[in-house]
């Protein structure tokens, strides 16, 4: 029941579309203010709501009009102006804020839109409870008269939020100074370029910033986190000795050693474990990962005597299966990693300073740290589909993923899931025998295109 309600509004990250058409047209989105509005006002006579949004053009109309739907609610409304997605849920709870509201599709094209919430708490809202407000939604987006965007005003900005949030990233690396470090960061034109300038100009280094000119509709174009590559290339033209790159909204990060090889969330995880271990605050020697994290990465953390725990994809997800077992790291193969001692959810700079704070205690390379991580081959094809139908529903998908499970055994896994904020299917195969590896993926992938392409 509730994976059918997620399919009519709300996915694995909030409300995404494109923006000006359902669910993200004038009045859904109206009416999402008007229910959070109302789900707030059950819980305290005077709410008060957070905004903040990445660079996208669509981002001022789309936070007028969730303003106008709290306001008509009777509930307050601050914003925060343009800034990553983490710094809205600090600051929610820092400044009892009962609700964050983020406007941002994250790493998807500018094109897209969303609305994600997080509660006074810094985290995100639970799953029954954003279903319960997608009953409201719809329901009042049949009846209510959305105003015209056009018509509204722009929420008016408090920039010293933004200052608060650059001093909490500075509190959580103490004594932290890059001194010869060269460093070289792609903010991706998105929410990290309104940050990055005055937070890595205190750290001192040598410090390049990428793709900071956001003109509403080059957000993650060919840069950022989704193409790691670009700033590894750029590591290496310069002669750098480390390369962060942020998605749009900045809750992820993506990173490259002096060498250009691009390092991903699991070579994070696999230096902030083993990190936290030597100091004794890796609580039972665990990491969570995801289903999408690579083999190499519990090989190389049982070399270490960590336990490595699987959770679904999406942070979320993640976040739960560490509270319930006190878990002090957890992340994803994508760059969102989570430090419950320091923060609520993902934030790629927080990552980045994490990590550059790391080095600098253990006066080590990048590269050295994640020298002996040996990475599985691995496929990921992405599927184009018009429904998310079970594919263990579909005999012709479940032979092929039972024929490439079969073959493979213990060298290799198969994991095939549907996106929760994109119509994609994903088919992801890790296998020593790279053959092997991209037959089956193909095979699965042409299975599902039969049934279900769109």
């Amino acid at each position: 029941m509730s994976s059918v309600k997620a399919r009519r509004l709300f996915g694995t990250d909030g409300i995404r579309g494109i923006a000006g058409e359902p669910p993200l047209e004038p009045k859904t989105v109206f009416a999402a203010g008007v229910a959070l509005g109302h789900s707030l006002r059950r819980i305290s006579n005077q709410p008060r709501v957070l905004l903040g949004r990445d660079t996208r053009e669509s981002g001022p109309w789309i936070a007028a009009m969730v303003a106008a739907g709290l306001s008509e609610a009777g509930v307050a409304v601050e914003s925060a102006g343009v800034v990553p997605t983490p710094a809205v849920a600090y600051l929610a709870r820092q400044h009892g804020f009962q609700a964050g509201v983020v406007i941002s599709a994250s790493h998807n094209p500018w094109r897209d839109n969303g609305i994600k919430l997080f509660g006074s708490d810094g985290f995100k809202l639970p799953d029954a409870l954003e279903l319960t407000m997608e009953d409201e939604i719809l329901h009042h987006a049949g009846l209510v008269t959305a105003p015209d965007p056009a018509q509204l005003s722009p929420v008016p900005e408090n920039l010293s939020l933004r200052e608060d949030y650059i001093a909490f990233l500075l509190r959580s690396v103490p004594g932290l100074h890059l001194g010869a470090l060269k460093v070289v960061a792609d903010c991706a034109n998105g929410a990290a370029s309104a940050v990055a300038k005055d937070l890595f100009g205190r750290l001192g280094g040598e410090v390049t910033l990428l793709h900071v000119n956001p003109d509403g509709r080059n957000i993650n174009e060919g840069c950022g986190a989704l193409h790691p590559e670009h700033v590894a290339a750029e590591v290496s033209a310069r002669g750098a000795d480390v390369g962060l790159s942020f998605d749009g909204d900045a809750d992820r990060c993506m990173l490259a050693g002096a060498e250009g090889k691009v390092v991903n969330g699991d070579a994070i995880l696999l230096v902030a474990a083993r990190d936290l271990k030597a100091r004794g605050l890796l609580t039972g020697d665990l990491v969570v990962a995801t289903t999408m994290s690579n083999m190499g990465l519990e090989a190389a953390l049982r070399r270490s005597g960590i336990r490595m725990l699987r959770a679904p994809v999406g942070d979320r997800y993640v976040l739960e299966q560490m509270q319930a077992h006190d878990a002090a790291l957890g992340g994803e193969q994508s760059g969102h990693i989570l430090f419950p001692h320091l923060a609520t959810t993902g934030d790629g700079l927080l990552t980045a300073l994490v990590v550059l704070d790391l080095m600098a205690r253990n006066g080590q390379s990048l590269d050295a740290l994640t020298q002996d991580l040996k990475v599985f081959p691995q496929v990921i094809v992405n599927v184009r589909v018009r429904e998310k139908k079970p594919l263990d529903a579909i005999p012709a998908v479940t032979e092929r993923i039972h024929a490439a499970e079969t073959q493979l055994k213990d060298s290799g896994r198969v994991v095939i899931r549907y996106s929760g904020t994109e119509p994609l299917a994903r088919v992801m195969i890790e296998a020593e025998d790279e053959t092997l590896m991209q037959r089956h993926a193909e095979a699965i992938a042409e299975a599902i295109r039969q049934e279900l392409g769109a």
